[in-house]
């Protein structure tokens, strides 16, 4: 006869089994997408990732789940692109102008003053035009998802302020890997020079560089502003943030999957955008505070400094063609 205690010892082992063979049949419906980025958990563009998963396992019931590693834990911002490339990251946050690389059609974005205020660059980025771009890195294994608002680019310098592109002759100034990006600073007459994110605050404070240019946020987190006196807001460029996912990663995921990813991109979008405004005020109040020089000098000479560069795209009928398309759009 069989003892309570000896039921309790036979059963044990079948219900822990019955457990996990019941936690395997979870699992299996769990899909996890790992998204890595090299910003600060405090920047608006990781919240608004943050507010994206939330709203995959939302929409999914749980069945879906993007996991977040900010502050390059994953690699720097080259090699996350990279790895999606072989398909060992799913998703991943980068700036436009490093797409310039991969997509012909994103060195648009590098074009000085191609939008003319934040809304004319929200209807484009939120169009045809914007789309079409989005898709233009997929035979590069890497599809867009979404746009994050980066706000538009600036002048800050150590020594003397920038109140006219005259100011900026002589002078040595960071800009990112992107051939558009030195085209500029080569249009306005100063010195490009290229050298990552990490090693910025470094260079501005030895000297190597005179300055950089960045959007507000950008220079106030970084704590650029402990070496850099003057920030000229003559708004040069507006590049924005694209959310990526590996084709390898998307053409896995089911046509659900896919329809929840890409309606949380799109909602984390229009949020951060509201994040971002935001951010941008404080970003400057803090500056002010910290004593920065914050000028507001006229637009016009740099905007005609620069229209030698649109000339050249007349070459590119697709290109030229998308310029047309995002003017007709103001």
């Amino acid at each position: 006869m069989l003892t309570l205690q000896r039921i309790r010892l036979l059963l044990s082992p079948m219900i822990i089994i019955a457990l996990l063979l019941s936690s395997c049949g979870e699992q299996d419906h769990v899909t996890v997408l790992k998204l890595a980025h090299g910003l600060d958990p405090s920047h608006s563009v990781h919240q608004g990732m943050v507010y994206m998963a939330e709203k995959v396992y939302e929409k999914s019931d749980g069945h879906m789940r993007i996991d977040i590693y900010p502050s390059g834990q994953l690699g720097s911002e080259r090699e996350n692109v990279e790895m999606l490339q072989i398909g060992s990251l799913a998703i991943t946050k980068v700036s436009a102008a490093i797409m310039e690389g991969f997509a012909p059609s994103y060195r648009i974005f590098g074009l000085p003053y191609i939008f003319i205020d934040r809304e004319h660059t929200q209807r484009v980025l939120d169009g045809d035009v914007g789309r079409e771009i989005l898709e233009d890195g997929e035979k590069f294994w890497l599809r867009g998802l979404a746009f994050y608002d980066a706000g538009s680019r600036s002048f800050y310098t150590k020594d003397r302020p920038i109140e006219h592109p005259d100011d900026l002759r002589g002078l040595k100034i960071r800009v990112m890997q992107s051939p558009s990006a030195v085209n500029m600073i080569r249009a306005f007459g100063g010195s490009p020079t290229p050298i990552s994110w990490g090693e910025l605050y470094t260079a501005l404070q030895g000297g190597v560089v005179d300055g950089a240019e960045n959007n507000p946020p950008s220079f106030y987190l970084s704590h650029h502003y402990e070496v850099c006196n003057y920030y000229s807001l003559n708004e040069h460029s507006t590049i924005p943030d694209v959310l990526l996912i590996s084709t390898k990663i998307w053409n896995n995921l089911t046509p659900q999957e896919q329809q929840w990813l890409q309606e949380a991109a799109d909602e984390s979008a229009v949020y951060q955008r509201e994040l971002w405004i935001e951010s941008e005020r404080h970003s400057l109040q803090m500056i002010e505070e910290a004593g920065v020089t914050i000028i507001y000098p006229d637009k016009a000479p740099f905007i005609e400094r620069v229209q030698g560069l649109y000339e050249a795209y007349k070459q590119d009928d697709r290109l030229y063609d998308l310029i047309n398309r995002i003017r007709a759009l103001q």
